[in-house]
């Protein structure tokens, strides 16, 4: 099997206690449509011919950060709502949205 068609292949998500089968189904998404935004920058940077070329360039990366940024945020959020929602009490919640405020803090 070749690289291009493990790819083509869509990805088995696993129940677990991280995020919802839901939550995962929407950043994974999500996720596709950054990695299409990446070919296309791919592509543009292959074919730049022009310097005006580059300022198209420069603009599809800066939205394909945007929306990493966006699959990150989204990522944060249901993190936040799954682990605090599944605590079992008020201490358990405390945690888990510190845990998560850290890595908000470490990765933002």
């Amino acid at each position: 099997m070749t690289a291009r068609a493990a790819m083509a292949e869509p990805l088995k998500i696993v129940e677990g206690r991280a995020l919802t089968a839901q939550q995962k189904k929407d950043l994974l998404n999500r996720l596709a449509r950054v990695e299409g935004q990446l070919r296309g920058v791919q592509k543009l940077v292959a074919l730049a011919d022009a310097p005006s070329d580059c300022a198209a360039v420069a603009q599809q990366m800066a939205a394909a950060r945007k929306a990493l940024d966006r699959s990150f945020v989204q990522l944060l959020t249901a993190s936040i709502v799954t682990h605090t929602g599944n605590a079992g009490d008020v201490e358990e919640a405390k945690a888990a949205a510190a845990q998560l405020a850290a890595l908000f803090d470490k990765f933002a």
